[in-house]
């Protein structure tokens, strides 16, 4: 493989909000445009759900210190490590060194760039699921990685994740040494059970294999699901990096706030990596940090439910639909969506949706070739709009049924 057939694998078009790099089709239009505001349910809608109560101010406030909060170590400034370092040992229900185990860096993309780059050499046989976030496969690929997909059964569980085990042992035993995948997952939105945590957790002790967790969204989890920290476990792996942060659920993407935290020996390589490629999380950025696991008293449990509701209403609104299923999300905002075979591609078919009812989806494809069925919707938007949105999607959608 060459330079330019390297990053041909990494093309972008489908990343959200990117659309608009969407290349030019004549495509099989049928019926009228359908009239409705624009809702690109590729990401989040943070004017619907706005960003966390005094963190401008906090960032502001960073700002006007000026260059001690601008040039803070590699790592992240001290007081604040300390602080979030305080609240994720709480959080987690394991202690957290600020100096030893936690890194700030550029949003949860730029922890999941790093903790890859450090744990593994080009040739070596990595896992994932499918499906999981569509960064994931193109890390793997780009640091010159082996991908060993594990299959992610959700469709037959009603709990827990559906991972194969057997699978990921075998996988193990055939020489992968390290394992990603995100908790809640995206884009099922499952979360993983105790008994599926143990069992990684312990399958990758016993062969020396390393675990990045990906938990972004795992202070949105709905009501009558448990959660699981892996790291709070008493059987752990050696190295194991667990990652997050607060773009999603408070919606602060736009200050590019991510932490990483885990093996101290990890850590480091991570903030040798960070220092020739962006330094360190924005300096003035990290100053919003601490109000992070802040937030007034009842705000998060308010956002929760805001999401719940839309949640709900749009599983109405998918049960409504002949040959359309979706499991109903545990955490996070995103809904895997599975539509009957039409008569035109999955591609065509998403680029057809946004021409005529002004709808941006995610197609499966991107987290996992076989999903050619599938799309998935980010549904932290406006509550009206998104309901309206869903329901022009599969009226399109029925022009085109086989």
């Amino acid at each position: 493989m060459n330079i330019v057939e390297k990053f041909d694998r990494l093309g972008v078009d489908n990343a959200p909000g990117q659309e608009s790099l969407q290349k030019n089709v004549v495509l099989d239009l049928r019926g009228p445009k359908l009239e409705g505001p624009a809702v690109d349910f590729s990401h989040g809608d943070v004017d619907a759900h706005t960003p966390t109560p005094g963190s401008f101010e906090l960032f502001a406030a960073g700002v006007e210190e000026g260059g001690a909060q601008a040039y803070t170590p590699y790592r992240g400034r001290k007081s604040i490590l300390e602080h979030v370092a305080s609240r994720l040992a709480e959080f987690t229900g394991a202690p957290v060194d600020p100096a030893q185990n936690l890194i700030f860096t550029p949003g949860t993309q730029g922890a999941l760039f790093l903790a890859m780059g450090s744990c593994m050499m080009p040739g070596d046989k990595v896992a994932i699921v499918e499906p999981d976030y569509f960064a994931n496969r193109k890390m793997v690929e780009f640091f010159h990685g082996e991908l060993v997909p594990i299959a992610m059964r959700y469709e037959d569980k009603k709990t827990g994740s559906g991972i194969d085990l057997e699978a990921l042992e075998q996988a193990f035993q055939n020489g992968v040494r390290l394992f990603l995948f995100s908790n809640p997952n995206n884009p099922v939105g499952c979360v993983y059970s105790y008994d599926e945590i143990c069992g990684i957790a312990a399958l990758a002790k016993r062969y020396d294999a390393t675990l990045i967790v990906d938990e972004l969204y795992s202070r949105q989890v709905y009501s009558g699901v448990a959660y699981t920290h892996l790291r709070a476990q008493r059987d752990i792996p050696e190295n194991l990096i667990t990652i997050i942060g607060p773009s999603k659920t408070e919606s602060l993407s736009g200050y590019r706030l991510g932490a990483a935290f885990g093996t101290a020996a990890v850590i480091e390589r991570m903030e040798k990596l960070q220092a020739i490629m962006s330094l360190r999380c924005g300096g003035y950025n990290q100053a919003v940090f601490s109000v992070w696991f802040d937030e007034p008293e009842g705000w998060l449990k308010d956002r929760v439910a805001q999401h719940q509701k839309i949640r709900d209403d749009l599983m109405a609104v998918i049960s409504k639909v002949d040959g359309v299923t979706a499991r109903p999300t545990d955490g996070g905002s995103y809904l895997f969506v599975t539509i009957p075979e039409l008569q035109v591609s999955l591609h065509d078919f998403i680029r057809i949706v946004r021409e005529q009812a002004n709808v941006t989806v995610t197609p499966g494809t991107e987290f996992g070739p076989q999903f050619l069925h599938s799309f998935r919707i980010n549904f932290s938007q406006d509550h009206d709009k998104a309901v309206a949105a869903l329901e022009r999607l599969f009226q399109v959608m029925e022009w085109y049924r086989k």
